[in-house]
C-alpha cells in the first residue's frame, strides 16, 4: 500500500491489459484517497429523517486581527470540514438532499491576493481533490440558492446550524430550520468511519513519537518550555503542523491544575511532570497524557503509589470497554477503585460507600473519565450534554466538552473514538474547600497534605470501539516502558 503526501494509505484499483507481448498496468486511483465528504453528507440527511431539503454550511472566513493587517490563524470550522473535507478558507457548501447534490463554492480568483499570497485553489483542482459533485466559484451562490427557491416545495427545509450564517441573499421571510442540523451532524460524527479512524490513528502515532522522544531527553531538561518545544518539534518535523489543543507541561504542585498552561517553570526538585498534549492530522485530533518521574525510577512511594493507583483505574476502566457498554458506568467504576486505594493510603477513611455516596472523591479526581475525539478534541456525539465532574451540568466555560460520562448519554457503539483518562490530584484550594464541606469528615487532611507536593497524575489514552471490543490507538510508552525509556534501556 502505498502513502500520499499526507502520510494517508493510498488505495488504488489494478488493471492489467495484455496486448499481444506488452502489458499495461492501470493504476487508477480509488475515492479511498479522498475524505469521504459524500459519505457524510448522506450519513447527516440519514439522520434529519429527510428527503428533500437544502443544507447550507459556511467555512471559516478570513479574518484579521484586531488592528492589523495580519489575518489570524486559521482554523476550519468543524461542521463544514465533516461534510467537506476542504481546509481552506472562505469557501462555502450546499447539499440537496432531493438532489443528492454536493456542491462545494470556493474564493472568486482574486489577482491581487495571488500575487502576494498565492492563488486560491481553482475549480479543476478542488474537483479532483474533493468528494463532492460540483465546485463552483462563490459569486455563483447567489444565482443558486435562487434557483433551489424557484423549485422549492413547500416541505423543502433550507438547514442552517447557526441564524448569523444566513445567506445574505435569502428573502428575510424564508423560514429556516436551525434547531435540527446540529443534533443530526452530531450523531453523524459520533461514529467514526474508516477514514476518520486512520486519522486519527495517524495523529496518535506522531503524538507517541513526540512523547517518547522527550521521554529520552527529560534528563537534560531543566525547564517545562523544552518539553512544550520539544513536543512541537516532533509533531511539525512529522508533518502535523497543528496541536489538537494547547499543550500541558506542568511539573510538581502545577499538575494539580487541570488546563495549566504556562509551561515555564524550572523542573528543579520537582518530582514528576504531567504532559498533555496531542497533535492533529488532518483536521482530527489525538489526546495522550503521560505523567512520568524526571528519572527512571519513581522518586518517593507517594508519587509511585498514586501513578499506580492511577495506572490501575485505567487499566480496568479500558479492560471493559466495548459495545453496548455505559460508559457512565466505567466513570463509576474509576471513583469505585480510587476509593478503595485512597482509603488504603490513608488520605479517605470511612466505610467505602460513605464515602461514594458523600462525593468525597470528586475532590482528587474531579472531572469525568473522559469524552470522544475526532474533529474536535472533545468532540460531539449524539445526545449528549455539557458536564463537568462526571455529569453535574456547568456554565460552558467551566465544562469545555460534551460528556459521556452522563446517564443521558447513548451506549458505545462500534466506530465511537473515546478517551480514557482517569487522574488524582491534591489541589491546595480544592482540600482547602474540602473543609468546609459535610464530606470533609471522610478526608484525612494531614495524609492528604503529605501528597500536595506531586500536584497531580493523570495517565490517557484514546480508545476505539471496535465490534468485538476496542483498540487502544495511543502509541506513547507508559508506565514500566516509560520508565525504561527514560532510564535509556527501551
Amino acid at each position: 500500500m502505498r502513502t500520499n503526501q499526507k502520510g494517508a494509505p493510498h488505495s488504488s484499483v489494478h488493471t492489467m491489459i495484455n496486448f499481444d507481448a506488452y502489458k499495461i498496468l492501470l493504476d487508477t486511483p480509488t475515492s479511498c484517497d479522498k475524505y469521504p465528504a459524500k459519505q457524510h453528507a448522506r450519513n447527516v440527511a440519514r439522520r434529519l429523517g429527510a428527503s428533500r431539503g437544502l443544507i447550507f454550511l459556511s467555512g471559516e472566513p478570513t479574518i484579521n486581527l484586531r488592528d492589523s493587517d495580519q489575518s489570524q490563524p486559521f482554523r476550519q470550522r468543524r461542521y463544514f470540514y465533516y461534510l467537506s473535507g476542504v481546509d481552506e478558507p472562505d469557501c462555502s457548501l450546499t447539499y440537496d438532499i432531493e438532489q443528492d447534490l454536493l456542491t462545494l463554492y470556493v474564493p472568486d480568483f482574486d489577482l491581487h491576493r495571488a500575487i502576494w499570497m498565492g492563488p486560491t485553489i481553482s475549480l479543476e483542482d478542488a474537483q479532483d481533490r474533493y468528494d463532492v459533485d460540483r465546485v463552483q466559484y462563490h459569486a455563483s451562490l447567489k444565482h443558486e440558492l435562487q434557483v433551489w427557491l424557484d423549485k422549492r416545495e413547500q416541505s423543502s427545509e433550507l438547514y442552517l446550524l447557526h441564524k448569523s450564517e444566513r445567506p445574505e441573499t435569502l428573502p428575510k421571510d424564508l423560514p429556516v430550520d436551525l434547531n435540527t442540523l446540529a443534533p443530526a451532524m452530531n450523531a453523524a460524527r459520533g461514529i467514526k468511519d474508516e477514514y476518520e479512524i486512520r486519522m486519527i490513528r495517524k495523529a496518535n502515532e506522531v503524538s507517541g513519537l513526540a512523547h517518547r522522544k522527550i521521554l529520552e531527553s527529560i534528563r537534560s531538561f531543566s525547564n517545562e518550555s523544552q518539553i512544550e518545544g520539544s513536543f512541537l518539534n516532533t509533531c511539525i518535523s512529522h508533518g502535523a503542523r497543528n496541536q489538537a489543543y494547547n499543550i500541558i507541561a506542568a511539573s510538581g504542585p502545577n499538575a494539580a491544575v487541570l488546563h495549566y498552561g504556562r509551561n515555564n517553570e524550572t523542573l528543579h526538585k520537582k518530582p514528576l511532570v504531567c504532559l498533555d498534549a496531542g497533535a492533529e492530522w488532518n483536521c482530527y485530533a489525538s489526546d495522550v497524557t503521560r505523567t512520568f518521574p524526571l528519572a527512571g525510577e519513581w522518586p518517593s512511594e507517594y508519587v509511585r503509589d498514586i501513578y499506580k493507583l492511577v495506572e490501575r483505574m485505567q487499566e480496568e476502566t479500558i479492560r471493559r470497554i466495548g459495545k453496548g457498554v455505559r460508559y457512565r458506568a466505567l466513570h463509576d467504576l474509576a471513583h469505585d477503585i480510587a476509593i478503595e486505594g485512597l482509603l488504603a493510603l490513608g488520605v479517605l477513611k470511612g466505610a467505602s460507600h460513605e464515602v461514594r455516596e458523600s462525593g468525597a472523591s470528586k475532590v482528587f479526581f474531579p472531572h469525568g473519565l473522559g469524552h470522544h475525539v475526532g474533529l474536535e478534541v472533545h468532540d460531539v456525539a449524539e445526545g449528549e450534554i455539557m458536564a463537568f465532574g462526571g455529569g453535574v451540568t456547568r456554565p460552558n466555560w467551566a465544562c469545555g466538552y460534551l460528556s459521556p460520562c452522563t446517564l443521558l448519554a447513548p451506549l458505545l457503539e462500534e466506530g465511537m473514538v473515546v478517551t480514557v483518562e482517569p487522574g488524582l490530584y491534591f489541589s491546595p484550594l480544592a482540600l482547602d474547600n474540602a473543609r468546609k464541606q459535610p464530606y470533609a469528615k471522610y478526608i484525612d487532611f494531614d495524609v492528604a497534605e503529605k501528597y500536595v507536593h506531586i500536584g497531580g497524575v493523570r495517565i490517557e489514552d484514546d480508545i476505539l470501539v471496535t465490534a468485538t471490543g476496542y483498540e487502544n490507538l495511543t502509541t506513547a510508552p507508559k508506565g514500566d516502558k516509560m520508565l525504561a525509556v527514560i532510564r535509556g534501556s527501551a
